[in-house]
Order: C-alpha cells, then sequence, then structure tokens
C-alpha cells in the first residue's frame, strides 16, 4: 500500500492549512523537514534558521516543533522568545546572516487557519525558486544528525524596533502634532507603534492590541468590513489617520481623518509619490497583476520603469534580488520598500505614512484627495467567492474562452498573466476628466475552494457594476 501523499503545498507566501484538520503536528514536521533538508543541502555557506511565530492558536507550539525537527537535523535554532511580526523575523534571518526563518502565521486568513511561512537568508519571501526546491523535500525522508544543533531563544524585536526608529524621521513626525489611532487588528503588531510613538512624544491612541487568537471575531485582514472600529475610533478621538496591520503585521491598511477606508493601492501611490518627489530615491517600481492602474500613471509622470508581475510578494523579492528597485507591492497591503527589506512591513509603513503626512503638512483625507485629482479617480474594490473547486476552474474556463462584453461593457483586451483580466470600455469613463481604466480581473486560488473577483474603474458606482456582473459570471456554470 502507498503511502498518503502529504497536504503539504508551499503556495505564494508558504503553507496555511485549517487547524487540526490539514494544519496539524504531522504534517507541520513535513514541512519543518522538507526545510530543514532544503537548509542542509542548498545553503551550506549560511548557518541557522530563525523561527517565530503570531498571536494564533497553537503557534508557539508549532513553533517549538518545527526548532525541534531542524534542531535533531543537525540545525542550530534561534527560536523567538515570544509573538513576533513576520517582518521581525526577516530583519532577524538577514541581520544574523542565517540560513533562512521559519515564520509561524497564518497572516490575514480567518482565526481557525495556520501556516508556515518560509524567509530566505536575504530577509524576504522565498523566491519561486526557492520554494519549488523545498517542495522537492516533502517527501523525502529526513535523518537525524550525529549531534543536534543547540536552540536558543531569542528575543528578535528590540534589533528590528530600533532600526524602524532610525530609518524614519520621527522627530518630524512629533512635531507635526499630528494623531494617530493605532489598530493592531489583535495580532503581532500590538505594542510596537504605540511604544514607538511614546518614546518620541507623537500623540496617539492604540485600539485591539490585547492577545486574542480569536481576533475578536473578525479576520485580521486590514480592509472592510474588518477595520469598522478603526473607523469609528478614528473620529471619536480626532485623530489625523489611522494606522491598521494585519494579524501579522506585514500588510498596512488605512482610514483617513473622516473614518473613509484608505485601501492599500492608495497608501502604495502616496508612498511611491513622496519617495520619488521628497525622497528622490532611485529604483525601478514593481506591482501585481490585480494593483491599481495608477501606480502606472505615477512611474510615467516621473520616467520609472515599471514592472508589473504575478500575484504574491515573493514576485516583488524576486525582482528586488535582480534589479534596482525602489518600492514593490501588491493589493492586499503588502508593500516592500528596497533600502529597508525585501519584505513587505505593515509597520516600517505605517511609520512611514505618518512621515509623510509630517512632510507634507496634510491629513490622509487630504493627501488621498490630492492623489485623486492628480491622476484621475481611481476607484477599486475586491469580492471573495467561496465555492466549489469545480464551479471555480469552470468560471477560470470560460473566462479564457472569447468574451465579448462584461456588465453591457466592450472587452477591449485580455490578459492573462495570473488569471483573467477584462479590459473595458466604460461608457461612464466620458463623464471623468482623467478616467482611470476600467477592468475586472478573476483569479481562483491554487490552495482554497476560492475565487476572487477584483475591478476597478473611475467610481465606486462602476465598480460596483462590475463586480456584481463578474460574479454573475462566475456561477453561470453551476446553474
Amino acid at each position: 500500500m502507498s503511502t498518503p501523499k502529504s497536504p503539504v503545498k508551499f503556495g505564494t507566501d508558504g503553507w496555511r492549512g485549517v487547524i487540526a484538520d490539514d494544519f496539524t503536528y504531522a504534517n507541520v514536521r513535513t514541512a519543518a523537514a522538507a526545510i530543514a533538508s532544503y537548509v542542509l543541502a542548498e545553503e551550506k555557506n549560511r548557518s541557522g534558521v530563525c523561527i517565530g511565530y503570531d498571536t494564533r492558536f497553537g503557534s508557539p507550539d508549532f513553533a517549538r516543533l518545527c526548532a525541534e525537527v531542524l534542531a535533531a537535523a543537525g540545525v542550530p535554532v534561534k527560536l523567538a522568545a515570544g509573538i513576533t511580526p513576520t517582518p521581525a523575523l526577516s530583519f532577524a534571518v538577514r541581520e544574523n546572516k542565517s540560513a533562512g526563518g521559519i515564520m509561524i502565521t497564518s497572516s490575514h486568513n480567518p482565526p481557525h487557519w495556520n501556516g508556515v511561512k518560509y524567509k530566505a537568508y536575504y530577509g524576504g519571501a522565498g523566491s519561486p525558486g526557492i520554494i519549488a526546491a523545498i517542495e522537492t523535500y516533502l517527501e523525502k525522508p529526513l535523518a537525524n544528525a550525529a549531534a543536534a544543533g543547540a536552540v536558543e531563544m531569542v528575543d528578535f524585536l528590540p534589533d528590528y524596533i530600533r532600526a524602524m526608529e532610525a530609518f524614519v524621521d520621527l522627530k518630524a513626525i512629533a512635531e507635526s502634532k499630528r494623531k494617530f489611532l493605532i489598530d493592531c487588528m489583535y495580532g503581532c503588531g500590538a505594542g510596537i507603534l504605540s511604544g514607538i510613538f511614546s518614546r518620541h512624544g507623537i500623540p496617539h491612541v492604540e485600539i485591539r492590541a490585547e492577545h486574542d487568537p480569536l481576533f475578536g471575531g473578525i479576520n485580521p485582514e486590514p480592509i472592510l468590513p474588518h477595520i469598522h472600529a478603526a473607523q469609528v475610533a478614528v473620529v471619536d478621538h480626532k485623530c489625523d489617520a489611522g494606522l491598521i496591520t494585519d494579524g501579522d503585521a506585514d500588510r498596512i491598511g488605512a482610514v483617513d481623518e473622516h473614518g473613509n477606508f484608505v485601501d492599500p493601492h492608495k497608501i502604495f501611490c502616496i508612498l511611491l509619490e513622496w519617495l520619488l518627489e521628497k525622497k528622490k530615491w532611485p529604483g525601478d517600481v514593481t506591482r501585481a497583476f490585480n494593483t491599481t492602474k495608477m501606480i502606472d500613471r505615477i512611474c510615467a509622470k516621473h520616467g520609472r520603469r515599471l514592472h508589473e508581475h504575478g500575484i504574491g510578494f515573493k514576485y516583488v523579492t524576486d525582482l528586488m534580488l535582480e534589479h534596482e528597485i525602489l518600492i514593490g507591492g501588491e493589493e492586499s497591503g503588502g508593500i516592500g520598500i528596497a533600502k529597508w527589506l525585501p519584505e513587505r512591513d505593515g509597520l516600517l509603513n505605517s511609520l512611514l505614512l505618518a512621515n509623510v503626512l509630517a512632510d507634507e503638512n496634510k491629513t490622509l483625507g487630504e493627501m488621498v484627495a490630492t492623489l485623486q485629482k492628480k491622476y484621475g479617480e481611481h476607484h477599486y474594490a475586491r469580492v471573495d467567492m467561496h465555492i466549489p473547486d469545480a464551479v471555480k476552474l469552470d468560471a477560470i474556463a470560460r473566462a479564457k474562452c472569447e468574451v465579448k462584453s462584461i456588465a453591457g461593457m466592450k472587452v477591449l483586451s485580455v490578459q492573462m498573466l495570473d488569471g483573467v483580466k477584462f479590459f473595458l470600455e466604460n461608457p461612464e469613463a466620458k463623464q471623468h476628466e482623467n478616467a482611470a481604466e476600467s477592468w475586472l480581473l478573476l483569479r481562483a486560488s491554487g490552495t482554497e475552494p476560492l475565487l476572487r473577483v477584483y475591478a476597478e474603474s473611475c467610481s465606486a458606482k462602476s465598480v460596483q457594476t462590475l463586480l456584481k456582473a463578474g460574479q454573475e459570471f462566475v456561477l453561470q456554470g453551476g446553474r
């Protein structure tokens, strides 16, 4: 009888699964053994692995289990002494010149999920090549070494926090007298920004910083509707902006002074233009296939080369290692600054966003309004469809066939870099100056019974029309 194949599969950012279903001790051992085999075979010139964990149920135990597997194989381990944000773990990997890092987290996923992220020696997501190499070891046995590797308990936070404080102009933020709301979403970011702001005399209020593995009944993803508490609190406390980090603090979200959600696309654009016009740092720009086309307009205005790539931050990391990149990012709030780390970092980006408001002497709402006026109104939204795999795959297959129109709009062109993206002739665009392009993207998850529908257009109403049409298209095959 053949051995059942392991359900462990490394996707765009490691392996994730439902706790006690497929995310079990046995399967975590399998993932850890594959990583140990990879490190021993492919990273011989580097020593040791850093391991961190988030606030989820069982994360400390899963981290210790990974440490035991690697140590038994002869790999020395630096194990986090407490809850650690993913970017802090990545920072530690690079600063310690480690062979790699393991982060136990499921990031922004619902509370009953957990996961294993792999961070490469350079302090960022494992490149597609590295992830593919790790997967080749998944079904291969791992022998114990003659001498076990040492396991050292380490607090990864102090060095990371000191480096952030040196990277950002905290004096300017303090002198601006801007007041900030900090929403930790019950995740790894709890106390970090608040501690920095307190030390530097920056007015702020912190919410949802308690340790709660159930995340207060929300998904710890800094998008609507999960950021409602921040929308209310930023107005109640008369703040100039709300800074929000996800479950493992590598993604950023925000709300303006009126409680309006500011999506990651606008945050990316605000940071990008500031880096270009104020910092004047060199380098190209990268963006994922599902991000705003406003980035294209900013890059064109400033003569910067733009790289468009698949969905997943590992593609940003790959480009950062191959080219001189200024900034890169994705739709879900993952933004990386190459001068900092080849990694997304919600905490660092929150500090940078506060730095922008101080330098520009504007509230976040005023910054967004300036962008919309300068580059044309861009509105964006996403819908997650939890549907059976058969319906998901059928929808993508039909989308790849010749589709003539969607929502009564003529299909002008189709791109299939990652999913199926329709560019549409939108009559409403004629009513808007410098109107945003209208597009609809269908992308099926490779690891879950999930299909995401994304849309961008020149008005919020138009976006909702596109999303509704996209959902109807997906469900046609199930009737």
